[in-house]
């Protein structure tokens, strides 16, 4: 499964009104820990188990400023995951000590 690549163009049509839980992944090129969390967050978009269940979307923050400004309150700091249910925000996790298994638990939790 691909992760969806959100703009401010398709940010309503592909993740905010996603007819699956999704997820989005705002990231930034100068992020350690983005970076470190990004190929763990690939896997985890290509388990097998969460194909048409589950809907994974990233964010480059540096070029799509715009998009951390749409949801709110505004995305300020990096990493930072938003959780959409039935197109209304639901959870947030973020911050330097962010792991995949917390992401990976907050998915199974809005599938559960």
């Amino acid at each position: 499964m691909a992760i969806t690549e959100i703009t401010k163009d398709n940010f309503d049509a592909e993740f905010k009104n996603s007819p699956v839980p999704a997820v989005l992944d705002f990231w930034g090129p100068k992020c350690g820990t983005c970076l470190a969390l990004m190929p763990k967050y690939h896997e985890l978009a290509d388990n097998p188990k969460y194909e048409g269940r589950f809907k994974f979307c990233s964010v480059d923050t540096s070029s799509n400023r715009r998009v951390a400004m749409m949801v709110r309150p505004a995305v300020m700091g990096l990493p930072m995951f938003v959780f959409y249910k039935d197109g209304a925000e639901v959870a947030r996790l973020g911050g330097h000590s962010l792991t995949i298994e917390a992401i990976t638990a907050k998915v199974d939790e809005l599938l559960a």
